[in-house]
């Protein structure tokens, strides 16, 4: 680990921040995290990483990337003094740490394996992937490289839902947005993966069956943990609010009426990842929410019959 943070601080252009590359501007995240990261002045600024470097990637056939790519970029550019490369080799070269942003889930795997190769930690942001194989194959690879990674979405931090992780439950429920995007056959993986990860979050790991209850305008995934617990998701289309419940013996807890998130809370732990090289989700926890998405849609093409989680 000390030989980690010298090779770190020996590379930074000012010792003890961390110079970062970002993968794919087509998601508002990019700027989010670098007005974050890069401005002093900013109220919410996390101090000990620089973005620095950064690949535009998008995708020609998903709107919300096509329609927001050379926006995003410019933005990171001029107000953030963030340098565009032509090809992620060449952004390689000048960072220490790769935060992979593209908002199109299947590229992931592709980027990912350059990443990989290089031995850069890598935070990878949600989806991890767009089938449960990518996702399987993007850990197979960096555990075959010594390559440390990690995914999640922003809501598993946030303080609400952190407070109710603190309390044992008996089971709980979540909700969220759940729109779909055409090229994803994973069709949470898209935007749902938000309230399975709040999910996960206060039930862990342990899954053993999925069921899903599909409509037109929300969808109910229930599931099975080992332990007996059951865990809901309920997604709505297009949009809908964030929001939790736990019960435990007799007790229910409930997220606030206007459950708000911040991405603050996120951009800490990636730093503190970035300077420590200790994943805060572990690796095991995503594949497991892939493979409850997973086994979720091969529940909605069974007519909602109960699928194992492969």
């Amino acid at each position: 680990m000390l030989r980690f943070l010298l090779l770190v601080c020996a590379a930074s252009a000012a010792c003890g921040e961390i110079r970062v590359g970002i993968i794919g501007t087509d998601t508002s995240h990019a700027t989010a995290f670098t007005a974050i990261l890069n401005d002093p002045a900013n109220p919410n600024h996390v101090p000990g990483m620089r973005v620095v470097a950064a690949f535009k990637g998008g995708s020609a056939d998903v709107e919300e990337s096509r329609s927001r790519v050379d926006r995003f970029a410019e933005e990171m550019k001029t107000k953030y003094g963030v340098e565009f490369v032509a090809d992620i080799p060449t952004l390689l070269g000048k960072v220490d740490a790769v935060l992979l942003e593209s908002v199109d889930g299947r590229v992931h795997l592709a980027q990912a394996k350059q990443v990989i190769a290089a031995r850069k930690l890598l935070f990878i942001d949600k989806p991890l992937a767009s089938t449960l194989e990518d996702a399987r194959e993007i850990a197979r690879l960096a555990k075959e490289n010594g390559t440390k990674w990690w995914s999640a979405s922003a809501l598993r931090f946030v303080g609400w839902l952190v407070a109710m992780k603190a309390v044992r439950n008996d089971g709980a429920t979540t909700w969220g947005p759940g729109p779909f995007e055409p090229h994803h056959a994973l069709e949470l993986s898209w935007y749902g993966i938000h309230a399975v990860e709040m999910l996960y979050t206060l039930m862990g790991s342990g899954c053993v069956e999925v069921s899903w209850t599909a409509s037109e305008a929300s969808d109910v995934l229930t599931g099975r943990w080992k332990d007996g617990r059951l865990g809901t998701v309920r997604t709505s289309r297009p949009h809908g609010d964030y929001g939790a419940l736990t019960f435990s013996e007799g007790h229910v807890q409930r997220s606030p009426e206007k459950a708000g998130v911040s991405y603050v809370p996120l951009v800490r732990e990636i730093v503190r990842f970035f300077q420590t090289g200790v994943v805060p989700v572990e690796n095991e926890e995503t594949l497991e929410m892939f493979a409850f998405m997973d086994a979720a849609q091969r529940s909605k093409q069974n007519h909602g019959a109960p699928v194992r989680l492969r």
